[in-house]
Protein backbone atom coordinates (compact mmCIF):
# COMPACT_ATOMS: atom_id res chain seq x y z
CA UNK A 1 0.00 0.00 0.00
CA UNK A 2 1.23 3.48 -0.84
CA UNK A 3 2.72 5.43 2.10
CA UNK A 4 0.41 8.32 1.12
CA UNK A 5 -2.66 6.12 1.51
CA UNK A 6 -1.31 4.68 4.77
CA UNK A 7 -0.77 8.15 6.26
CA UNK A 8 -4.19 9.29 5.04
CA UNK A 9 -5.95 6.27 6.60
CA UNK A 10 -4.02 6.56 9.89
CA UNK A 11 -5.07 10.22 10.08
CA UNK A 12 -8.71 9.15 9.79
CA UNK A 13 -8.49 6.62 12.63
CA UNK A 14 -9.87 7.64 16.04
CA UNK A 15 -6.86 6.82 18.20
CA UNK A 16 -3.98 7.89 15.93
CA UNK A 17 -5.42 10.76 13.88
CA UNK A 18 -2.72 13.11 12.57
CA UNK A 19 -0.59 12.44 15.66
CA UNK A 20 0.16 9.09 14.06
CA UNK A 21 -0.23 10.03 10.40
CA UNK A 22 2.42 12.74 10.17
CA UNK A 23 5.25 10.74 11.83
CA UNK A 24 4.32 7.66 9.78
CA UNK A 25 4.38 9.65 6.55
CA UNK A 26 7.76 11.22 7.31
CA UNK A 27 9.18 7.86 8.39
CA UNK A 28 8.07 6.48 5.01
CA UNK A 29 9.94 9.18 3.09
CA UNK A 30 7.16 11.71 2.50
CA UNK A 31 8.28 15.31 2.94
CA UNK A 32 7.12 17.01 6.10
CA UNK A 33 5.16 19.66 4.18
CA UNK A 34 3.34 17.04 2.10
CA UNK A 35 2.72 14.92 5.21
CA UNK A 36 1.30 17.95 7.03
CA UNK A 37 -1.21 18.82 4.29
CA UNK A 38 -2.17 15.20 3.60
CA UNK A 39 -2.77 14.34 7.25
CA UNK A 40 -4.45 17.62 8.19
CA UNK A 41 -6.93 17.27 5.30
CA UNK A 42 -7.63 13.65 6.25
CA UNK A 43 -8.12 14.60 9.89
CA UNK A 44 -10.43 17.48 8.95
CA UNK A 45 -12.60 15.01 7.04
CA UNK A 46 -13.27 13.30 10.36
CA UNK A 47 -15.37 16.29 11.48
CA UNK A 48 -18.21 16.08 8.90
CA UNK A 49 -18.03 12.27 8.69
CA UNK A 50 -18.29 11.74 12.45
CA UNK A 51 -20.90 14.46 12.87
CA UNK A 52 -23.03 12.87 10.13
CA UNK A 53 -22.64 9.51 11.89
CA UNK A 54 -23.76 11.04 15.20
CA UNK A 55 -26.82 12.65 13.58
CA UNK A 56 -27.86 9.49 11.71
CA UNK A 57 -26.48 6.03 12.43
CA UNK A 58 -25.65 6.64 16.09
CA UNK A 59 -29.29 6.18 17.14
CA UNK A 60 -29.43 2.83 15.34
CA UNK A 61 -26.15 1.61 16.85
CA UNK A 62 -27.11 2.86 20.31
CA UNK A 63 -29.65 0.03 20.52
CA UNK A 64 -26.73 -2.45 20.60
CA UNK A 65 -25.66 -2.98 24.21
CA UNK A 66 -21.89 -3.14 23.57
CA UNK A 67 -21.95 0.05 21.49
CA UNK A 68 -24.07 1.75 24.15
CA UNK A 69 -21.61 0.87 26.92
CA UNK A 70 -18.56 2.01 24.93
CA UNK A 71 -20.28 5.18 23.72
CA UNK A 72 -21.54 6.16 27.18
CA UNK A 73 -18.05 5.70 28.59
CA UNK A 74 -16.58 7.81 25.78
CA UNK A 75 -19.23 10.51 26.36
CA UNK A 76 -18.51 10.58 30.08
CA UNK A 77 -14.75 10.95 29.49
CA UNK A 78 -15.30 13.59 26.79
CA UNK A 79 -17.59 15.68 28.95
CA UNK A 80 -15.17 15.48 31.88
CA UNK A 81 -12.32 16.77 29.73
CA UNK A 82 -14.04 19.22 27.42
CA UNK A 83 -17.19 20.56 29.04
CA UNK A 84 -15.51 23.08 31.33
CA UNK A 85 -13.37 24.52 28.48
CA UNK A 86 -16.31 24.67 26.09
CA UNK A 87 -18.67 26.21 28.62
CA UNK A 88 -16.04 28.79 29.55
CA UNK A 89 -14.60 29.62 26.12
CA UNK A 90 -17.36 28.44 23.77
CA UNK A 91 -16.20 27.64 20.27
CA UNK A 92 -12.66 28.70 21.14
CA UNK A 93 -12.69 26.04 23.87
CA UNK A 94 -13.44 23.33 21.30
CA UNK A 95 -10.61 24.64 19.15
CA UNK A 96 -8.17 24.59 22.09
CA UNK A 97 -9.29 21.10 23.03
CA UNK A 98 -8.55 19.77 19.54
CA UNK A 99 -5.36 21.81 19.10
CA UNK A 100 -3.51 20.05 21.92
CA UNK A 101 -2.25 16.82 20.32
CA UNK A 102 -2.69 14.49 23.28
CA UNK A 103 -4.54 11.17 23.41
CA UNK A 104 -8.33 11.66 23.29
CA UNK A 105 -8.22 15.33 22.35
CA UNK A 106 -8.50 15.13 18.57
CA UNK A 107 -11.13 15.78 15.94
CA UNK A 108 -13.34 12.86 17.03
CA UNK A 109 -13.55 13.98 20.63
CA UNK A 110 -13.91 17.64 19.67
CA UNK A 111 -16.73 16.82 17.26
CA UNK A 112 -18.43 14.71 19.92
CA UNK A 113 -18.09 17.54 22.47
CA UNK A 114 -19.57 20.05 20.00
CA UNK A 115 -22.45 17.65 19.26
CA UNK A 116 -23.12 16.87 22.95
CA UNK A 117 -23.06 20.53 23.91
CA UNK A 118 -25.34 21.37 20.98
CA UNK A 119 -23.01 23.86 19.34
CA UNK A 120 -23.92 25.04 15.85
CA UNK A 121 -22.03 22.52 13.74
CA UNK A 122 -21.40 24.82 10.78
CA UNK A 123 -19.70 27.31 13.06
CA UNK A 124 -18.05 24.59 15.16
CA UNK A 125 -16.53 23.03 12.02
CA UNK A 126 -14.28 26.04 11.46
CA UNK A 127 -13.07 26.05 15.06
CA UNK A 128 -12.52 22.28 15.01
CA UNK A 129 -10.66 22.59 11.70
CA UNK A 130 -8.45 25.35 13.14
CA UNK A 131 -7.70 23.07 16.08
CA UNK A 132 -6.69 20.31 13.66
CA UNK A 133 -4.35 22.72 11.82
CA UNK A 134 -2.73 23.83 15.08
CA UNK A 135 -2.34 20.21 16.22
CA UNK A 136 -0.77 19.44 12.82
CA UNK A 137 1.72 22.28 13.27
CA UNK A 138 2.63 21.08 16.76
CA UNK A 139 3.09 17.47 15.61
CA UNK A 140 5.11 18.63 12.58
CA UNK A 141 7.43 20.67 14.79
CA UNK A 142 7.86 17.67 17.09
CA UNK A 143 8.64 15.41 14.13
CA UNK A 144 11.03 17.97 12.62
CA UNK A 145 12.80 18.35 15.97
CA UNK A 146 13.04 14.58 16.41
CA UNK A 147 14.43 14.08 12.91
CA UNK A 148 16.95 16.88 13.50
CA UNK A 149 18.13 15.30 16.74
CA UNK A 150 18.43 11.91 15.05
CA UNK A 151 20.62 13.42 12.32
CA UNK A 152 22.99 14.76 14.97
CA UNK A 153 23.49 11.35 16.60
CA UNK A 154 23.11 9.00 13.66
CA UNK A 155 25.51 9.63 10.82
CA UNK A 156 24.49 8.17 7.44
CA UNK A 157 26.82 5.39 6.31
Amino acid sequence: MSPYIQAFIISLLPVAELRGGIPLAVANGISLVTAFFLCVIANMLVIPIFYTFLKTLHNLFYKVRVYQLVFDRYVHRTLNRAEQKVRRYGYWGVMLFVAIPLPVTGAYTGTLAAWLLKLDMKKAFWFLALGVVIAGIIVSIAVMTGVGILRIFVKPS
